[in-house]
């Protein structure tokens, strides 16, 4: 179909739908046209609610609209790419059928499904028709196998690449120090000053006439620790609280730092293990090294690719801020 003619058709399907009227809320329309295909205001409205639902059940924070504001910028051009790469897929004749089984299948056994009607079951229990889930992971996979087929395949990284990158970026293979602490913690909660200095000074006469600070946390502590006799775990320097870290840095392996106070009560730490901080070996850190490189790569070509891709296809955007309609 010539170029202009497509656009004239498409102009005239909008205004016959929605006719003069500015003020009407638009219930359909074309968003965008990518050769053959097209991307309606239900499509685009579909991805919006998808990423916002996903993003929020990921959130951790109070910032999700920042995260989830700066991520809805592209789902627009995400739809596009994805049709366009779906669209090679089909002209390289790729099938999947395979590939998806083995997915299928992949799920029921992480899953301990028994059968296709449970794994169906749990499916449509979420909501989503399995037909529908089904189709998104076949055109996930055709998707895949066009990026494997044009990108993934020609990338190549000397192992001299690896060695330089190791030797010019140490700061990103240091091992940060570890360590392994257990506490006594006392509430300060409903505690004049005189009884909290009461309990630490009996805690402080227990552990210096030898007693075992595990035995002493199992008996007088007031936290959650006292259930594991005050054994809060092991930790890289990079995991523990400013405070926490500042306390133990500098201790020997058994010694116990001053009375820390923190979190509403006051806390006797006792530094049990400690591994000092280190460079990571080459052997160590290599498939670090490569899948960062690797990565690096992939992205630089499938910039190119999917430029070359567009360039040469038909992409019309007819509403270019669609989120103003949903």
């Amino acid at each position: 179909m010539n170029k202009s003619f497509k656009f004239i058709v498409v102009f005239l399907i909008v205004f016959l739908i929605f006719g003069l009227s500015h003020a009407q809320k638009l219930v359909e329309a074309i968003v965008a046209i990518v050769n053959n295909d097209v991307i309606t205001l239900s499509d685009y409205k579909a991805n919006y609610d998808e990423l916002y639902q996903t993003m929020r059940a990921q959130s951790q924070g109070g910032d999700f609209m920042a995260q989830f504001d700066l991520a809805k910028k592209h789902i627009l051009d995400t739809m596009i790419t994805n049709a366009l790469l779906l669209q090679e897929a089909g002209k390289q004749g790729l099938n999947v059928e395979e590939q998806l089984k083995m997915s299928l299948d992949k799920i029921k056994e992480e899953n301990d499904f028994k059968s296709d009607a449970e794994l169906i079951r749990a499916v449509e229990q979420q909501g989503t028709p399995f037909e529908v889930f089904r189709k998104r992971m076949e055109e996930n996979l055709m998707r895949q196998g066009v990026i494997f087929t044009e990108i993934r395949r020609s990338i190549v990284i000397d192992d001299s690449d690896f060695v330089d990158y190791y030797k010019k970026h140490p700061e990103e293979f240091i091992e940060p120090a570890e360590y392994k602490i257990r506490a006594i913690y006392i509430s300060g909660e409903n505690r004049s000053a005189d009884e909290l200095e009461s309990k630490k000074k009996d805690i402080d006469g227990k552990l210096a006439a030898g007693a075992d600070m595990a035995e002493i946390a199992g008996q007088l502590s007031e936290g959650p620790e006292k259930e594991t006799q005050g054994d809060l775990g092991t930790f890289k320097s990079n995991e523990l609280a400013v405070e926490l870290r500042d306390a133990v840095k500098d201790l020997k392996v058994g010694e116990l730092a001053d009375w820390l106070e923190m979190r509403g009560g006051w806390f006797r730490l006792k530094l049990e293990e400690k591994k000092e901080s280190r460079l990571k070996t080459f052997e160590e850190s290599r498939q670090q090294i490569e899948m960062k490189l690797y990565q690096a790569m992939e992205q630089e070509k499938m910039k190119e690719y999917l430029n070359k891709l567009k360039a040469r296809s038909y992409v019309k955007i007819l509403i270019t801020n669609p989120e103003d309609y949903i």
